[in-house]
């Protein structure tokens, strides 16, 4: 079974939190409530990087999400250029630290260059007692 949302969001700081939400309801829909704070968290912290680095002033950005029997993927796509890279920020930075965890809480993760913008996407693979739900 493949089950897939996407929604679009505006260059506004409360689309953050609007992208958490669709996120959480669209995951508790398909019934994968045990992803849900790693997923979270990783929408959060890709949609501040799109709103702070990748959407231009009168754009948007796009989040989707696509299930099938072994895995989860979140996509988040804007209009900017460049490719982000992990940093390593020193102790006292205040910022920096998104790419790598949500590297660590993913499964696999990378980036797709697109004629206009990128998108950054991550995998989460589902637990075997989670297969096929939805």
């Amino acid at each position: 079974m493949f089950l897939s949302r996407q929604r679009r969001f505006p260059r506004r700081r409360t689309s953050v939190g609007a992208a958490r939400e669709f996120t959480t309801s669209t995951l508790a829909s398909w019934g994968l409530n045990d992803l849900q704070d790693d997923i979270r968290l990783c929408v959060s912290e890709l949609a501040t990087n799109a709103l702070l680095h990748g959407v231009p002033p009168g754009r948007e950005f796009c989040v989707r999400l696509d299930m099938d029997d072994s895995s989860v993927r979140l996509e988040v796509r804007d209009s900017g250029e460049g490719c982000p890279e992990a940093r390593s920020p020193d102790a006292e930075e205040e910022t920096g630290r998104g790419l790598c965890l949500v590297s660590a809480l993913a499964d696999d993760c990378g980036v797709t260059d697109h004629v206009v913008g990128k998108s950054v996407w991550l995998h989460f693979k589902l637990k075997p007692e989670l297969e096929g739900a939805g």
